[in-house]
């Protein structure tokens, strides 16, 4: 059975909808600027589809309230490479650097706490921590550390707990989710022995306890994403391999959110599925197609063959052509509050680069970038609207947390000097997005 409606933004308590997929198809006009969306059930699928306007609004930023970092000072303010950022309850900030080793803890208003504990093998030691950081319920610390096959556990004053033990060392930049179970889900290669061609990413389950829980595989819709590929043979008759992503191709976008369900889409159009226990909801929008720069095109091209050739000194490009569209989205991420934050790709814009060296063969102009732009959605798929950042803001690597309230992120300046931010999400006029959804909903 197929329902169709149109409902504006405030018509509607957020509670009722997935009731209201059952009733008779109707239509409702929408007030000026107000969100207007249409909604349908296909087969035991909620869809909601994002016609035009949000329910704030207007765009949202991010206004700077506790920044920690500094070109000089202090070491325990000099970061040199963050992978993974972590708020507690009470509003403290864990930073993990990678460069130094260090596993530093701020205070909420940015003074430095405490470094939990050090490089190392040992008890309560790491190697090369990766983008896992989570903090448990309780209030325990939980740093994931590949190069010793083990999840370090901190109590919150510092104190070595345990050590967990996980499966291979594979290091990655994804986060360690933590659900609202405390069960922590850990990122493994199901099948490690496998041509990194053929290659699945699952998650490893791990109880409070530390004892092992399910492993989990990611939806499989067997699409093959465009890909370029370098293969070298070495003197000692092994293989090295590299897969990449064709620059600016549309790609399958799959997360877990800390509330148990999977987020998957395919960015060949603007749509994604929330795969709820209790029903999926796939939100769509609709969308005005982003154009690839010529220069823009150029530069992501001569970064690829440059990296393929540390694979294959002799590599020619052996993929699709770039695309001259932009896919509508480039990553999914989970809000800690339940909302979800897509990026979505904008125009590139050019810049000088002060670092290029013309003198040097080997050395690209870094002259694009592009500016991260996310919109937000609920669960129930209505879409909030959109955040915009400031420059430098980085969006996906380490992980940026997200609510409707507040972000923690990285940003780097001109210097490339890297600092932690924790951010204000602010509507215009110092209005904040609570106050916004609480007049949308009568609250």
């Amino acid at each position: 059975m197929r329902h169709r409606y149109t409902i504006p933004a405030g018509i509607l308590p957020a509670h009722v909808l997935l009731l209201l997929t059952a009733c008779s198809s109707g239509g409702h006009g929408g007030a000026t600027g107000g969100w207007e969306a249409a909604y349908d059930t296909i087969g035991d699928t909620l869809v909601v589809r994002t016609l035009s306007g949000s329910i704030w609004r207007d765009t949202a930023e991010l206004v700077p309230e506790v920044s920690i970092g500094m070109f000089d000072g202090p070491e325990e303010y000099i970061f040199g490479q963050i992978v993974s950022l972590a708020m507690g309850q009470d509003g403290a900030i864990y930073v993990m650097d990678q460069q130094v080793p260090a596993l530093r803890v701020y205070n909420p208003d940015g003074t430095y706490r405490a470094t939990f504990g050090r490089e190392g093998g040992g008890p309560g030691e790491y190697k090369r921590p990766d983008g896992g950081l989570s903090i448990l319920s309780d209030g325990r610390i939980l740093l994931r550390d590949p190069a010793n096959a083990r999840i370090q556990v901190y109590a919150p004053d510092g104190e070595d707990l345990d050590t967990w033990r996980i499966r291979g060392n594979f290091n990655t930049s994804s986060r360690m989710i933590v659900d609202t179970l405390d069960r922590a889900y850990t990122i493994v290669l199901l099948d490690p022995e496998a041509d990194v061609r053929d290659w699945e990413i699952g998650l490893a389950q791990v109880l409070p306890d530390g004892s092992p829980g399910d492993t989990l595989r990611r939806p499989d819709t067997g699409y093959e994403p465009p890909r370029i590929e370098a293969r070298h043979e070495t003197e000692d008759g092994g293989v090295n391999a590299s897969l990449n992503s064709v620059p600016f191709s549309p790609d399958e976008e799959t997360t877990l959110t800390r509330f148990g369900y999977w987020i998957h889409g395919i960015s060949t159009d603007y749509s994604f599925t929330l795969l709820k226990p209790e029903g999926p909801v796939r939100i769509e929008k609709v969308h005005e197609p982003i154009s690839v720069a010529a220069g823009e095109k150029a530069e992501e091209e001569a970064f690829a063959i440059r990296n393929m050739r540390y694979t294959d000194p002799n590599w020619r490009w052996n993929g699709p052509t770039i695309p001259d569209t932009k896919p509508p989205y480039r990553e999914i991420i989970g809000g800690e509050d339940g909302t979800i934050w897509v990026l979505v790709s904008q125009p590139g814009v050019r810049r000088e680069d002060p670092s290029y060296d013309s003198t040097d063969p080997d050395a690209i102009p870094d002259q694009w970038i592009e500016p991260a732009l996310f919109d937000v959605f609920e669960e129930n798929g209505r879409y909030l609207g959109a955040v915009r950042t400031p420059l430098g803001f980085n969006a996906q690597w380490p992980r940026p947390l997200f609510t409707r309230e507040w972000v923690l992120a990285t940003v780097r300046d001109e210097f490339d000097v890297q600092t932690v931010v924790r951010y204000r999400v602010e509507l215009p006029g110092g209005r904040s997005p609570a106050q916004v959804t609480a007049e949308d909903t009568g609250g």
